[in-house]
């Protein structure tokens, strides 16, 4: 949701631009770009993606993401076939002029030519398509100068978050093992019951923080704290303070975090990592890596209530702002949530079955 770097003069120019708005270069999709203000000149609001072909009701919540925007102007640009992104372009014309947006440009792509549904003079855009170097362009090599990464797609985004396998699994599995034993042991060498609630809690998100601090400085957490950092995390009331701790300043650390995360905790771990990380690419405007991140989660545990919250809101096209307004203080939450109690360790008790771990 912040200005871009790159200026959108021209058909070219926007879809050099297209890869390094979205992080990665899409294919059978619909774009969109949001500006309000001065056309192209004036505040970017949004860069949106559909795939391709959308189900029916896929552009329902953008009519009123385009009020809460402050949409004045648009760009549509498709990638794919005729027959597959005509439709798409067709349809979004109609919401966008319905809503009163002015749309600037519309274009499709499809391998390295493109055509405009704006303009109709043969002598600018013929038949036949115009030429156009997606990958070598000017603004592309202005985005690589400005430090921005298109990766080559969609499935390499996928790839940066998927399970680590080979040497490196079976060294988590054997850290998930060792930490689900000092975990039980923990907890039947507390004195008092009641108090376990409190102390785990604690120790957990002093982890937490620890771990956040350590990643901004030089990296993930060793596969013993990772382990460890699965248990905690399953509590609600600690992944939700993990939540809270997102910060302009510190959402990459939350992004780097939560991704290694996601790659190595076992699977009965994964939905709170993988929601985190959904949170914090949400945040910082990257529905992209979102929408993985809550997949992922979902997969993990279709039922997950924060993924299904997270997968909800990226469906209704609501802004990251939302994030950013409404989150609660950590005071704020133990005020909602009262003083420390046994339901809170409830999620944890299936982890520490010895099949559980196991199934991982």
């Amino acid at each position: 949701m912040t200005a871009s770097p790159l200026l959108l003069a021209s058909p070219d120019d926007i879809l050099g631009a297209v890869p390094y708005l979205l992080g990665f270069h899409p294919a059978d999709s619909l774009v969109l770009i949001g500006f309000s203000g001065r056309g192209t000149r004036g505040r970017l609001r949004f860069t949106t993606r559909w795939d391709l072909p959308a189900p029916p009701d896929a552009y329902d919540p953008l009519v009123p993401l385009l009020g809460r925007e402050e949409v004045s102007h648009a760009i549509l640009a498709g990638f794919g076939t005729g027959a597959l992104v005509t439709p798409a372009v067709d349809e979004a014309l109609r919401l966008l002029r319905a809503a009163g947006v002015e749309v600037i440009e519309a274009l499709r792509a499809e391998g390295a030519r493109y055509w405009s549904y704006v303009c109709t003079r043969p002598e600018c855009c013929p038949a036949e398509g115009r030429p156009y170097d997606p990958v070598a362009g000017p603004v592309a090599v202005r985005a690589t100068l400005n430090g921005l990464v298109a990766l080559p797609g969609r499935e390499v985004l996928e790839h940066a978050v998927a399970p680590v396998r080979g040497a490196a699994r079976e060294r988590m599995r054997a850290a998930t093992r060792e930490a689900a034993a000092l975990v039980r042991g923990a907890l039947l060498r507390c004195p008092d019951p009641a108090e376990a609630p409190g102390v785990f809690v604690s120790e957990g998100l002093a982890r937490v923080r620890r771990s956040l601090r350590a990643f901004a400085e030089g990296g993930p957490p060793a596969d013993d704290e990772a382990a460890r950092l699965g248990f905690d995390l399953a509590v609600i009331r600690v992944r939700d303070e993990a939540w809270t701790l997102m910060t302009d300043e510190s959402q990459e650390a939350h992004i780097g975090l939560w991704s290694d995360l996601t790659r190595r905790l076992e699977p009965p771990f994964v939905a709170p990592a993988a929601s985190l990380l959904g949170a914090a690419a949400w945040r910082r405007g990257d529905c992209a890596l979102a929408g993985i991140a809550v997949r992922r989660a979902l997969d993990a545990d279709p039922g997950y209530s924060m993924a299904l919250l997270l997968a909800e809101g990226l469906r209704q096209l609501v802004s990251p702002e939302v994030l950013r307004r409404r989150m609660p203080s950590p005071a704020e939450l133990d005020a909602g949530m009262g003083p420390p109690r046994m339901e809170w360790l409830h999620p944890l008790f299936p982890l520490l079955d010895d099949q559980t771990v196991h199934a991982g």
